[in-house]
């Protein structure tokens, strides 16, 4: 990925989440884990837009899996990460962790009128 190009907030935690659930990530299951551990409830065609945007960025790649009768003959598509997605998340990590460092919020309070 260009390091020109920024990852937004919600991009990264939905390949985190694709990355924590590996062989399981799928639409629905991606939305739970963003439900669970972000505490981000979002549509699941947010979870599908976001990520045929990252797939046409090849930060991700997908997979129909064989249809089956419990989904009335649909195929599930699976989720993985792309190698130019770990290393954007990890260039997005690092750029988290330098602005962080040195920062501190205690007795800090908000600047809102």
């Amino acid at each position: 990925m260009p390091t020109d190009e920024v990852l937004g907030a919600f991009q990264q935690l939905a390949m985190l989440a694709v990355l924590r659930l590996g062989a399981e990530a799928y639409g629905a299951t991606v939305q739970r884990e963003l439900e669970e551990r972000a505490g981000r409830s979002v549509a699941i065609s947010t979870i599908y837009v976001t990520m045929e945007r990252l797939e046409r960025k090849a930060l991700v790649r997908s997979w129909l899996a064989d249809p089956t009768p419990v989904r009335g003959g649909k195929a599930k598509r699976y989720y993985a990460l792309t190698g130019t997605g770990v290393a954007a998340l990890r260039e997005a990590r690092a750029a988290i962790d330098a602005m962080w460092s040195g920062v501190e919020l205690d007795g800090l309070r908000s600047s809102r009128a």
